[in-house]
């Protein structure tokens, strides 16, 4: 008898949820592709911009692969917004300060109030833990109207 293989969405929903939650618990950390690069398309840094806010991530030297899909070489991206890099050596949290992108989404849009705030990009694992060393973007710096 043949066993009905999972659906991709149904491996990504199983993946996710047994994908460690807990922060403060050290996890061995993935060795990041040499080169490997991501940052922020738009908006750059400094722009002054309306509410909701597109932003478009970019990743060079990986690839993309959804949450709970474990594939050499890539990862999925995690948002930090108005806040600096998580623990490394754990989960990234899910919160409204790191929002997670682990359907393999490469943009997204933001409601956020006037005023400055900051964004980066950090890449990480199938199990949300970022890579070493950490694939980070720069941060950016825009002004919502």
């Amino acid at each position: 008898m043949t066993r009905p293989m999972l659906s991709l969405g149904i491996a990504v929903a199983l993946g996710f949820l047994l994908t460690p939650r807990v922060t403060g618990q050290e996890l061995e950390r993935v060795a990041a592709p040499d080169g490997a690069l991501v940052y922020i398309i738009a908006p750059s840094s400094g722009e002054p911009v309306a509410s909701p806010v597109k932003v478009q991530f970019g990743l060079s030297g990986m690839g993309v692969a959804p949450a709970g899909v474990e594939v050499a070489n890539t990862g999925h991206h995690h948002l930090l917004i108005d806040t600096g890099l998580p623990p490394l050596d754990a989960a990234i949290p899910n919160d409204a300060k790191h929002r997670h992108f682990g359907g393999g989404q490469t943009e997204t849009t933001l409601e956020l109030a006037p005023g400055r705030h900051t964004l980066q990009l950090l890449v990480a694992d199938h199990r949300h833990v970022a890579h070493d060393p950490p694939v980070a973007s720069e941060v950016v710096t825009i002004t919502v109207r």
